[in-house]
């Protein structure tokens, strides 16, 4: 899409593009499969929050349960941390208003087609039950009544992110003529700094985020917001934060100047607390910690804070050593990655309806639905986005 920029008072000169991190690629890739398994094991666990689900009848249903809780600790606050990556490098190409006009393109028409097409169909069968029961009751009305972004949640939450760092850019370069300091690339090109300095800033923002996050639980306990749909506002923080820094990385040249060591170091961080976090699931704390505000969910919080953290410094430099090179299956799987995400609950619940005569254990069903979906979601991806004008949003 082509635009007339509005470049910030600070820039000097026109932006210069950076390789492209073909890593960041695989890794958005390697999140939305997870976004399916995500939803996968949702139909068949124990945690009724999808459109169609089957209740566990086996003890493998917790296997499920303990895979969706430790995925939610860290998958959609990767997804933001990539996103924030990215933000600055658009804005400086587009100026403000080709980037707020692009933003509310590729994320406000996705969320708007979802909201008023897809969402329906995905919800018919929840929609066939409840109209069983209450046969008076107006189509329309039980659509209103019960609408909400489902798993477009993350482009709702990142639009409005976008549009605030847009805001703050316009307000910050009103306040000042002078560019921006030094230390901070303006123009986009690869930093020439050594090493970054990571490790005590990785501890310090974990306890952090565990401190901000065990607050805000405490004052916002409740587990989703209708309307707008949050299925997760309690990880609202981390979301938040994480967007944040990736905004710091990109203007920080992050992506290349995290040493190799962070990898290893970040997996037994991550590895130690996701035995703790076990520890903690398996014991007499488990119940304690569920309570907002206790010293129990105090601990939770800042194992999962520091879990999260090691999980993403282990992913982001072992796919930059091991899987830094395109090829064709991996544009195939990249350029459609984000059709996917629009697109797989309707998949799921197709596929979840197909198998629902078929009597196993919830394990095995689940991953005989996550084997059909994830190669039909992206055959349905490719598919629709050879149709004119979809690949401009898709």
């Amino acid at each position: 899409m082509t635009s007339t920029t509005e470049p910030s008072t600070g820039d000097v000169s026109p932006p210069t593009p950076r390789a492209r991190l073909h890593y960041v690629d695989h890794l958005r890739v390697v999140l939305t499969i997870l976004v399916v398994l995500h939803h996968a094991a949702v139909t068949y666990g124990n945690i009724p929050v999808w459109f169609y689900t089957e209740p566990a009848q086996d003890p493998s249903g917790v296997l499920l349960d303990v895979f969706v809780i430790v995925n939610q600790t860290f998958f959609m606050g990767m997804f933001f941390l990539i996103a924030g990556y990215f933000v600055p490098g658009a804005f400086d190409r587009k100026g403000r208003r080709g980037f707020v006009r692009e933003r509310l393109v590729r994320l406000g028409v996705p969320l708007l087609l979802f909201l008023i097409l897809l969402r329906p169909i995905a919800m018919a069968p929840a929609y066939s039950e409840i109209l069983q029961a209450e046969p008076d009751l107006p189509l329309w009305l039980l659509y209103l009544l019960s609408v909400d972004p489902g798993p477009l949640w993350f482009v709702e939450v990142l639009l409005v992110m976008s549009l605030v760092y847009s805001l703050v850019r316009r307000l910050r370069d009103r306040r000042s003529a002078v560019t921006v300091p030094e230390t901070v690339p303006a123009t986009g090109a690869p930093s020439e700094r050594g090493p970054l300095r990571w490790f005590v800033p990785v501890l310090v923002f974990a306890v952090g985020l565990g401190l901000v996050t065990f607050l805000w639980r405490w004052a916002f306990p409740a587990p989703y917001w209708p309307v707008v749909g949050l299925p997760s506002p309690g990880y609202l923080p981390q979301y938040v934060s994480l967007f944040v820094v990736g905004i710091l990385a990109y203007r920080g040249d992050w992506a290349r100047r995290l040493p190799g060591r962070a990898g290893p170091v970040g997996l037994v961080m991550a590895l130690v607390a996701l035995t703790a976090m076990a520890v903690g699931m398996a014991g007499p704390l488990d119940e304690a910690a569920l309570t907002p505000g206790s010293w129990q969910a105090l601990v939770q919080i800042l194992v999962e804070s520091f879990f999260t953290l090691g999980v993403i410094l282990a992913l982001l430099v072992s796919f930059r050593r091991f899987v830094n090179r395109s090829g064709r299956l991996w544009r195939f799987l990249s350029d459609n990655a984000f059709a996917v995400y629009v697109l797989h609950a309707v998949v799921l619940v197709g596929l979840g309806l197909a198998l629902s005569g078929w009597e196993a254990a919830a394990v095995t069903k689940f991953a005989a639905l996550s084997a059909l979906a994830v190669p039909l979601c992206w055959a349905s991806a490719a598919l629709i986005r050879t149709i004119p004008g979809v690949r401009r949003v898709l």
